[in-house]
């Protein structure tokens, strides 16, 4: 079994208040956990409103599937509009 984690540092340039930031990171976060069947949660820098740190957790059989799965996952924030990613940890455990 294999454990694949991401921490991905954001910036919401189209966030103008806690309120907004909500908004972008709420659709976010339910779309890439209906679409990718994975765990996410704000982890990180809740009190900005341009700024938040979101853990992203998956499970697999396979290293290169988690490695797909991973990928998939940035690739499909990175082209999520209102959202640019700054710093990406991942780990496989």
């Amino acid at each position: 079994m294999i454990v694949g984690v991401l921490k991905l540092e954001l910036f919401l340039g189209e966030a103008n208040s806690l309120k907004g930031k909500r908004k972008i990171l709420k659709s976010l976060i339910e779309r890439l956990k209906h679409r990718f069947n994975i765990s996410v949660a704000e982890v990180g820098r809740q009190d900005s409103w341009k700024h938040s740190t979101i853990g992203i957790a998956a499970v697999s059989g396979e290293t290169s599937h988690m490695d797909s799965i991973l990928s998939t996952v940035v690739n499909f924030i990175e082209n999520h509009g209102g959202v640019e990613i700054i710093e990406i940890q991942k780990e496989l455990l």
